[in-house]
């Protein structure tokens, strides 16, 4: 027999392919991201995160819940009020969001169109925590 180079690895059965599938949902990173600045009540979330319907920020919201990355806190029946946080679990992913960022700032084209080399986009040398538009329009993390 002969040797045809590595075989592709299916992961869409292991841990790490599970992950990915659930922080691929499109909002998912962008929700976990505002809310490891602290919890937020359902408005300020959609509107930190921005660009999110409200059935689709509910479906996530619901989808980490489930999940165990966020916990809902009802604070008031009526009018309904909640807030949302994350749970040691999403706290982790602090690191990856974190990791996207550093790898972001050295591969991705800064808004000159040229890699950006320095540490951090937002001049202090570090990642900068501030969640705002990408140059595309959407939300991005900056």
């Amino acid at each position: 027999m002969s040797d045809s180079g590595p075989q592709p690895v299916d992961v869409r059965h292991c841990a790490a392919g599970e992950a990915i599938d659930i922080l691929q949902e499109k909002w998912v990173l962008h929700i976990v991201h505002s809310l490891l600045h602290g919890p937020k009540g359902f408005n300020e979330l959609g509107r930190e995160v921005g660009g999110c319907n409200p059935t689709t920020l509910t479906q996530r919201l619901c989808r980490l819940e489930t999940l165990g990355l966020i916990s809902k806190s009802v604070r008031s029946v009526s009018p309904p009020r909640c807030s949302y946080g994350l749970t040691d679990s999403g706290l982790a992913l602090e690191g990856v969001i974190d990791s996207i960022r550093a790898w972001a700032d050295i591969h991705l084209p800064s808004e000159d169109g040229q890699p950006d080399d320095s540490p951090g986009r937002d001049g202090s040398g570090g990642l900068a925590p501030h969640v705002g538009a990408s140059p595309d329009g959407g939300p991005g993390f900056h």
